[in-house]
C-alpha cells in the first residue's frame, strides 16, 4: 500500500473513530434520560442495573477518545516522518 493510501485510510479510520465517539456520547445520554425519567417512575430494577450501564458506557467513551488522540499523534508521525505534505498540499 502506498504511503498516500496509508495516510487515507488513517484518515478514514479517524472519521470513523469521531463517528463511534458520538454515537456512544449518545447512547450515554439516552441512558441519562432514561435515569431522569425513572425519577418519577421509581422502578428499583431500574435505579439498581442503570448506574451500571452508564458506567459501562462512560468508560468506553474515555477509551475510545484516548485511542482516537493516540491515533491522531500515529497520523501526524507518519505524515511527518514519510514528508507526505508536498504530496498532499503541492503548495507546501
Amino acid at each position: 500500500m502506498e504511503k498516500l493510501q496509508k495516510l487515507e485510510l488513517m484518515d478514514k479510520i479517524l472519521r470513523e473513530l469521531e463517528d463511534l465517539k458520538n454515537s456512544q456520547t449518545s447512547v450515554l445520554k439516552k441512558i441519562a434520560q432514561i435515569e431522569v425519567d425513572n425519577i418519577n417512575l421509581g422502578v428499583a430494577l431500574l435505579d439498581k442495573k442503570l448506574p451500571d450501564v452508564h458506567e459501562e458506557v462512560d468508560s468506553s467513551v474515555q477509551i475510545v477518545t484516548a485511542l482516537q488522540e493516540e491515533f491522531q499523534e500515529y497520523r501526524e508521525k507518519f505524515f511527518s516522518d514519510n514528508k507526505l505534505a508536498s504530496q498532499v498540499d503541492p503548495t507546501a
